[in-house]
């Protein structure tokens, strides 16, 4: 299971609203691992780095990357994944999603939007046995302070 509070999720789609109709992209920082609960604490924007068409393909920019895992040294929280939009298509991991996939213990946040609204968001891994995205149920919480 995935929580993740809702000014978190209004800053992912506000990100993917600006950058429509080009996929944006970003990190994932939190606590947690995949064998049990994750709690997104934190996303982190990054520039579309992608050679070639940024309307369907995505690529953290690594600086920003190598800056939130420093950022993170020694605290509770790791980068535990990146997020990215799918302008005009569902949240569904595309096949190049797939090629990208290299590390298992990184989620994929991907949401789907039109022009003028958020369509649907969801969570996968990718499961090591089978090669393939698995989604994992996602859960928004209030916090007061936000």
């Amino acid at each position: 299971m995935i929580s993740i509070a809702t000014w978190l999720v209004r800053e992912i789609t506000q990100a993917a609203k600006e950058s429509y109709p080009n996929e944006c992209c970003g990190l994932l920082g939190g606590t947690g691992n995949l064998d049990g609960a994750i709690t997104i604490t934190q996303a982190r924007a990054t520039s579309n780095v992608a050679k070639g068409l940024i309307k369907n393909h995505f690529e953290v920019d690594p600086k920003v990357h190598f800056e939130l895992i420093h950022e993170l040294r020694g605290t509770n929280e790791r980068v535990i994944g990146h997020y990215h939009s799918h302008p005009n298509h569902p949240a569904r991991p595309s096949e190049e999603d797939l090629k990208m996939a290299f590390d298992p213990n990184l989620l994929w946040f991907i949401i789907s939007l039109d022009q003028s609204r958020i369509n649907e968001m969801k969570v996968y891994k990718i499961n090591e046995l089978t090669a393939a995205f698995q989604e994992i149920p996602l859960t928004t919480f209030v916090e007061d302070d936000q």
